[in-house]
Order: structure tokens, then sequence, then C-alpha cells
């Protein structure tokens, strides 16, 4: 009995912070013509992000849970760099006055956690300014346009050029 009880609280909690993730950090897609992005988009709720919840000088997965991917329809450019059609995860390295962006042709990884391992796999990394914004974005956001891919949280905003 003592084990029967053991193993539906240990489901019961598995479940709850399952459901409570998913409600935290839901996943979204951004896509316009050729780029589609998938990614988990935490929210601010009062904390520092980027030098506190996200430190600078630190690989980040981009969102929230299972690492964000961008998949290319057709070869072209990003950050001004050939880069060939297929999907790629997408990491960013935040620093205060410049991002560097990642493309890794490892899919399927969660988090940032295995990096380590896989940068060998790094399809090419650009490096772009970041912004201050005066307002606050409490929900991580990728937007794609016909020439940029944006991320924007709480009051940073990074730009990535985008052509074909």
């Amino acid at each position: 009995m003592k084990q029967f009880i053991a193993f539906l609280f240990i489901a019961v909690c598995s479940f709850s912070g399952i459901h409570a993730q998913n409600v935290l950090s839901p996943r979204a897609t951004a896509q316009h013509g050729n780029v589609s992005v998938d990614y988990g988009q935490p929210s601010k709720r009062g904390r520092v992000v980027f030098g506190g919840l996200e430190p600078y000088g630190q690989v980040w997965r981009t969102g929230a849970n299972e690492a964000t991917t961008i998949t290319f329809k057709k070869d072209g450019t990003f950050g001004g760099k050939s880069v060939k059609a297929g999907k790629y995860t997408l990491f960013t390295i935040p620093r205060e006055k410049e991002w560097e962006v990642i493309l890794n042709s490892k899919t399927d990884q969660w988090g940032a956690y295995e990096y380590e391992k896989i940068k060998s796999s790094d399809v090419l990394h650009v490096v772009v300014p970041s912004k201050q914004k005066s307002q606050v974005t409490e929900v991580f956001t990728i937007t794609v346009t016909a020439d940029a891919m944006t991320l924007t949280w709480d009051q940073t905003e990074v730009s990535v050029p985008i052509k074909f």
C-alpha cells in the first residue's frame, strides 16, 4: 500500500509539473515567407531577465523548455551569412550591447544544456546589436518579417537581417 501511495504521489507531482511548465511557457510559432521559428515563451514575472535570469556571456536556448528551432524553406542569408534550406536549433549568447546568434544543425535539443557537446555542429555565428526599449515586453516574443527575425523580451530587442 505504501508503494502504491508513493507511486500515486510521484505520478501526480510529475503531471502537475508538466502541466504547469506548459502553462507558464507555452510554445509559439513565428513565420513569414520562407522562415518559421518554433519556440517556448517564458514570462518576465518581475524578474531581471538579461544579466539576471539569463546571464550575459552564456549560451541561451532562446526561449523556454525545448530549444528553439528555425526552419528555412530555401537557401538565403541570415545575418549577412549564407544559410542552406533546412531546420536548425537557434541559440544565442546575450551581451549588454550585442548578441551572438548561433544556428546549429543538431535539432531536438532540450534547452542549451548539451551545447558544449554539440557546438562543433554550429552552422554559423552572427553578431548583432541589441537595443534597449523604454517599454517592457512581458512574454518573450519572436517575430519574422520579410527582412528580419526579431527577438523581444523585457526591455531588450535584437534583430537579425534575413534575405532570400
